[in-house]
């Protein structure tokens, strides 16, 4: 499936003036990890993002803060006495979803979220431990109290922005057998759906909702959940998300900037932002075409790592559904390629080599990631992982730019 080796797109890169380089960061630029504390980033990676500059941005639904944020990696990745916000290394662009936006100097703002939204958001935490903790108890009975609190706590990722149920620790430490996994998975969409209606209750009807990762794409509104298997755990994270915050709207608002900063007018708006943009990708591509110069256009480089597509039977009807917390912005950007005549991109790395189970590029077939209808075209494959995509990374920083 994949047209190009990793060389051939430096070759590319340094051939184009105007690129711009989006990049998912866990399972890409690091190993994925049960416990986000565990990560580490490589100083090397770190620099060589700053040598990018304008070229380079990040797209995710982790967070720039908070105690589990990307910033305390860059923080306790350098050396003792240098100062990122001084040296601008922190990681700019776009975190949870689109709602979180970073310079590299560390600034960080909220484009189009509320003073109401952000009351509640700051309450989920502590709904979700109070309500995994239940889970627990009503799983294993007659696990240690203080196992499970540990459990509890562990499982729990206070993001500002994006309060997250992470049940890997919870299926390591608890449900080693497929039924039991699936049983945690359905009691945690509940307790997440439950807290989406406590928000309905209080006025904030359309500010939230439930991202699942990995999915299997969306149905009637609403992501899919990946059941856990045999071959694979399914949907390990979910996310109570602000509306609107997901990665396609944010791919658009990195373009805005990028050409804001390129030609000096914004073409979407100046205050164009993730919450305001079309809730479709027929209606993001539609504003694109619509907004934007075709000879302002950057070569879109998309970087990232979860996908997913799985053959479901169900009743009388059976079809290949597709998800995977990327698949939206790369297929997006692989769409504006196509739309505006330009040489974008996709780079999937593999991360089954982390502490996650995740399907691999090993396989030729890539069950669990494509199949052979799959619209989405895979340039670019990286099976060594995370470690051989930062190699190439730092390389193309230093001797391109």
């Amino acid at each position: 499936m994949a047209c190009l080796s990793l060389n051939e797109l430096k070759q590319q890169i340094s051939a184009d003036p105007n690129v711009l380089i989006v990049q998912d960061l866990d399972g890409v630029c690091m190993p994925l990890v049960r416990d986000p504390l565990t990560r580490v980033l490589p100083v090397a990676y770190i620099e060589a993002v700053a040598k990018l500059g304008h070229r380079f941005r990040v797209l995710t639904n982790g967070e720039h803060s908070s105690t589990r944020g990307v910033n305390r990696l860059v923080e306790s990745a350098l050396a003792p006495g240098r100062d990122p916000a001084a040296e601008g290394l922190y990681l700019p662009g776009l975190a949870a979803g689109g709602v979180q936006s970073q310079t590299r100097h560390g600034l960080i703002s909220h484009p189009g979220v509320t003073p109401a939204e952000l009351q509640f958001l700051k309450a989920v935490p502590t709904l979700l431990s109070r309500g995994v903790g239940e889970i627990i108890r009503q799983i294993t009975p007659d696990a240690k109290a203080e196992e499970q609190e540990r459990l509890a706590q562990a499982a729990v990722l206070d993001n500002e922005l994006s309060p997250t149920l992470n049940l890997n620790v919870l299926f390591a430490g608890l449900c080693p057998e497929v039924e039991e996994q699936r049983q945690l998975q359905r009691l945690s969409l509940g307790l997440l759906q439950n807290i989406e209606k406590q928000a309905q209750e209080q006025g904030l009807a359309d500010s939230f909702f439930v991202h699942l990762a990995p999915n299997l794409g969306q149905h009637k509104g609403q992501e899919q959940l990946k059941w856990a298997s045999p071959e694979h755990r399914g949907t390990s994270d979910f996310q109570f998300m602000l509306r609107g915050a997901v990665k396609e709207a944010g791919l658009l608002v990195l373009l805005n900037q990028h050409l804001a900063r390129s030609t000096g007018k914004a073409p979407l708006g100046a205050d164009f932002n993730v919450r305001s943009a079309p809730r479709t990708a027929e209606g993001l591509l539609a504003l694109a075409e619509d907004c934007i110069d075709p000879e302002t256009m950057p070569t879109l480089i998309g970087i990232a790592d979860t996908i997913t597509s799985e053959w479901v039977v169900e009743g009388d009807q059976a079809g290949w559904r597709r998800g995977g917390s990327d698949r939206g912005f790369l297929t997006l950007l692989q769409q504006i390629g196509q739309t505006f005549e330009t040489p974008n991109r996709v780079v999937l790395i593999d991360s089954s080599g982390g502490e996650l189970d995740r399907p691999s590029l090993q396989d030729p077939e890539l069950k669990g990631l494509s199949d052979p209808e799959d619209p989405l075209r895979l340039d670019v494959l990286v099976p060594a992982g995370p470690e051989a995509y930062v190699e190439w990374f730092v390389d193309l920083a230093d001797n391109v730019f």
